[in-house]
């Protein structure tokens, strides 16, 4: 398992130079905007406009903080998102504006290339002692809260916006204790 502190995350300009992203992390490591296999971020979005594009690659949107916004993807019907909303998936190399309900928010992004993996993002909690499987690669992002990832006597504590990184090539099986809302971030190979 690594950890990911949120003190440690890389800041940078969004594609589009509309905002700033944070880079929670990226593979291969070092990756860059144009060639990452997958990524996950988070951003501020302060007023309404336009999403980056992403060629080639899919998103999943998560609002983390703030009243809500409303995504509309090559021009169709809206869909609105709030801070209880399920992740949302769709095209990242789709048009698609955003527009807020009431002031800022804060949004957890999760991207692949779709050439070369997929991903689902679960919105999860816990509040004692839960048990949990993860894929290799998967990702634990805590929203809020704080929680003690067990894996085979080995512990991580994640504070509220830490990550976890199962990095191996095995399942895991994970005991989960405390309180926190966080994501589970799964990410598989598409077959060559």
């Amino acid at each position: 398992m690594r950890i990911l502190r949120s003190a440690d995350y890389r800041r940078m300009k969004w594609k589009n130079g509309g905002g700033e992203t944070v880079e929670i992390a990226v593979f291969p490591a070092h990756a860059t905007l144009d060639n990452f296999a997958w990524r996950i971020s988070m951003a501020t979005v302060a007023s309404d406009g336009s999403f980056s594009i992403f060629a080639d690659c899919d998103r999943t949107l998560s609002l983390l903080s703030g009243n809500g916004l409303t995504l509309a993807c090559d021009g169709g019907m809206g869909m609105h998102l709030t801070t209880a909303s399920a992740p949302y998936a769709f095209p990242a190399d789709a048009a698609t504006t955003a527009t807020l309900t009431d002031g800022r928010v804060t949004d957890l992004n999760v991207m692949s290339r779709r050439t070369l993996m997929s991903h689902s993002v679960a919105r999860m909690g816990v509040d004692g002692e839960t048990s949990l499987h993860a894929d290799k690669g998967s990702v634990l992002f805590c929203q809020n809260g704080r929680m003690a990832v067990t894996r085979g006597g080995t512990v991580a504590s994640l504070a509220a916006q830490d990550s976890l990184i199962i990095g191996d090539n095995a399942a895991a099986g994970l005991t989960l204790s405390g309180k926190a809302s966080f994501f589970l971030i799964r990410f598989n190979e598409i077959p060559q």
